[in-house]
């Protein structure tokens, strides 16, 4: 991949803070991220799968067939494994439909009321895929350990991120800044696999 051509993808999704995100993390490396046009008219992909692997890969190849490049797509979520698991795929989900970020972490917070010491432990999971013309190109993944608090804690971030102590910085998600959560961040340590992935190929 030549540095001095830059290689656009295109993101599944409408979600400006997203893809400004992504931009950051992208960084100075030789790729341009930009929002699938006319998301909200393409059929949606029903995210059903149990696995954030299965849901990412079909995502991107759903939305590929829209694209006239390369698409990213990813599913993420939190893991808890005293409850076995959950809340999982079902992260953005989990205190129904029209449930704020607020209703969901409280929901958490009140199933592990009696979890004490390593039982709060927890992990955001993202699983990024790259896909072109329904031909699946990368399915990367990473994590990011922590605890969950007893209370929120912090101002920033977004879904779990006041519930979600990272220890090796010794704040939760909402307290850190977006640069430390960039480097540290389950979603920014699987970006970097898939722009190390680009990196390598001739597109």
């Amino acid at each position: 991949m030549s540095e001095r051509t830059p290689v656009r993808i295109f993101l599944a999704s409408s979600n400006l803070g997203k893809l400004r995100e992504y931009q950051v993390l992208a960084g100075e490396s030789p790729i341009e991220i930009a929002l699938l046009p006319n998301f909200h008219e393409i059929p949606p992909f029903e995210e059903t799968a149990p696995t954030f692997a299965e849901n990412s890969a079909g995502k991107a190849l759903h939305y590929s067939r829209f694209a006239s490049g390369i698409l990213l797509a990813d599913d993420s979520g939190l893991v808890v494994p005293s409850l076995n698991g959950a809340p999982g795929v079902y992260s953005a989900r989990y205190a129904g439909p029209n449930a704020t970020d607020e209703d969901r972490f409280l929901k958490l917070l009140r199933e592990m009321q009696d979890k004490i010491g390593r039982e709060r432990a927890a992990r955001f999971v993202c699983v990024s895929s790259l896909a072109q013309n329904g031909r699946a190109l990368a399915v990367v993944s990473d994590f990011a350990e922590g605890t969950i608090t007893h209370e929120p804690r912090g101002a920033d971030g977004f879904g779990y991120d006041p519930v979600f102590f990272f220890e090796q910085l010794g704040r939760t998600y909402a307290e850190i800044s977006r640069e430390e959560k960039n480097e540290y961040s389950h979603r920014g340590r699987a970006f970097r696999k898939i722009i190390a992935f680009l990196s390598g190929q001739i597109l």
